[in-house]
Formats: C-alpha cells, sequence, structure tokens
C-alpha cells in the first residue's frame, strides 16, 4: 500500500468516533494504571534532569538527538509486541477514546488499520530524521527554519503509538515482562516534551491519567540516619524498613 504524502509530511486528524460513525464504547478498565504495573521501571533517577538542555549544546541539536533517539526506542518497543498489532486486531488506529485518521493533501479521510498507521508514522519519520537538510550531521550545517515544527510533528506521531501501545497491546507488554521498558521509556518521553512544548496539552490529554503517574517528580532521598550509640534502643522501624525500585 502506498504512503499517503503531501510534500514534507502526512496530515492526520482525530475523531472521537468510530470508522461506521458509531460513539465507541465504555472505556474499559486500565491495567496499565494499576500500582503493581507503574511501579515497574528500569531506571529511578529524575527523568526532568535527563532531559534538561546541557549549557554547552545548541538547542535545535539537543532536540534533533533526543528526538532520533525516541524514534529507534518507539519503534524497538513496538516490534516486540507487532505480531499482535494486526488488521484484524486492531482494526482502527485507537488509544483510550480516540481514534486516529490519516488526511491526504486534498483533505480526504482515509480508514487505516493500526499497524498500517504505525507503518506510516515509522516509514515518514524514519525519512525525515535521515535527511540531511532536515536532520544536519555535517559541521557547519545550519537547521532548517521548520525545524521547530518538523520536531513537534514527528513527536505527535510517536506519541500516537505510545498511547496504542499501552491502550490495546499492554497485555501482550506484561506478558513479556517488558512494562518496566514501556514505563520509563514513556514517562522519559512525556517529560521531554513537556520540557520543550513539543505536543500540545490537548493532544496528550488522554493519557493525563498514566502520565501523572509514572511523571511524578521523584521524592528526595532521605539524608541516612546518624549511628546509634552502643546503649540506645533501636527504633521500632530501623528492622521494617524495605526500599523498593
Amino acid at each position: 500500500m502506498g504512503v499517503l504524502v503531501c510534500c514534507d509530511c502526512f496530515f492526520y486528524r482525530k475523531s472521537k468516533t468510530k470508522p461506521n460513525g458509531k460513539k465507541p464504547p465504555a472505556e474499559e478498565k486500565k491495567q496499565y494504571l494499576e500500582a503493581e504495573f507503574t511501579k515497574v521501571r528500569v531506571v529511578d533517577f529524575d527523568l526532568k534532569e535527563l532531559v534538561l538542555l546541557p549549557r554547552e549544546i545548541d538547542l535545535n541539536e539537543w532536540l534533533a538527538s533526543n528526538t532520533t533517539t525516541f524514534f529507534n526506542l518507539i519503534n524497538l518497543q513496538y516490534s516486540t509486541i507487532s505480531e499482535f498489532c494486526t488488521g484484524d486486531t486492531c482494526q482502527a488506529m485507537t488509544a483510550c477514546n480516540t481514534i486516529y485518521y490519516w488526511y491526504d493533501e486534498r483533505g480526504k479521510k482515509t480508514k487505516c488499520t493500526a499497524p498500517q498507521y504505525v507503518d506510516f508514522v515509522m516509514s515518514l519519520v524514519q525519512k525525515l530524521v535521515t535527511e540531511e537538510e532536515n536532520f544536519p550531521t555535517k559541521y557547519g550545517k545550519e537547521f532548517p527554519n521548520s525545524f521547530d515544527s518538523l520536531v513537534k510533528k514527528i513527536c505527535r506521531y510517536l506519541f500516537h503509538v505510545l498511547a496504542h501501545l499501552y491502550w490495546a497491546h499492554f497485555k501482550e507488554t506484561v506478558a513479556l515482562d517488558l512494562q518496566g521498558h514501556l514505563n520509563t521509556l514513556y514517562a522519559h518521553f512525556i517529560v521531554f516534551v513537556r520540557e520543550f512544548n513539543l505536543v500540545e496539552p490537548k493532544e496528550t490529554c488522554i493519557m493525563d491519567d498514566l502520565s501523572e503517574i509514572l511523571c511524578a517528580p521523584v521524592p528526595p532521598t532521605p539524608a541516612p540516619a546518624a549511628p546509634s550509640s552502643p546503649n540506645s534502643a533501636p527504633s521500632p522501624s530501623s528492622h521494617n524498613h524495605v526500599t523498593e525500585r
């Protein structure tokens, strides 16, 4: 199937109705919000510090590097469950109460399955990040004036893929014991796009419940307790404290 493309970008819109015009069914219970799953991460440090622009790095260089990294990681994460994301299991690109459609340059609505949509996204982003005029890698080459809007489009598409992974394929992710990787990737991505205002809140609000849990600031590490004297009684909690990571 050919990819719908207009000049340098795909066009999409989202709809809160099914392709046949009917309202989507009531939301199912969101397994990915259960505490036993949200607490699973592969890192335990503050992601905010990880996304901050270093003083010696150019902003566009930082955005380009991180955007390319997120593309590769999200593509890899999706590949782990791609065999379960088929035209039969995912007849539309859904996330919560939203269904995403493609629109061509003439505004014609096109229905596509989730795997088709993801293929469109990954093909487009691969093309953009490897084109020297869009993501320059040679010394002295300037970034295009459209670079900021280009990064925003890429991040918006990548968010759709992450949202679909949680909404439609979280059970498979848990079965593969990869929820910690998905949680960490999602939190890192959301903290990054928030830091640089790359995706509008109205776009990401469908996943706000998860974002608020996974992106909550890491509480400060308590200072180590002073060593007790040989004659002092042990604290009631000194033998019961457990640190979860």
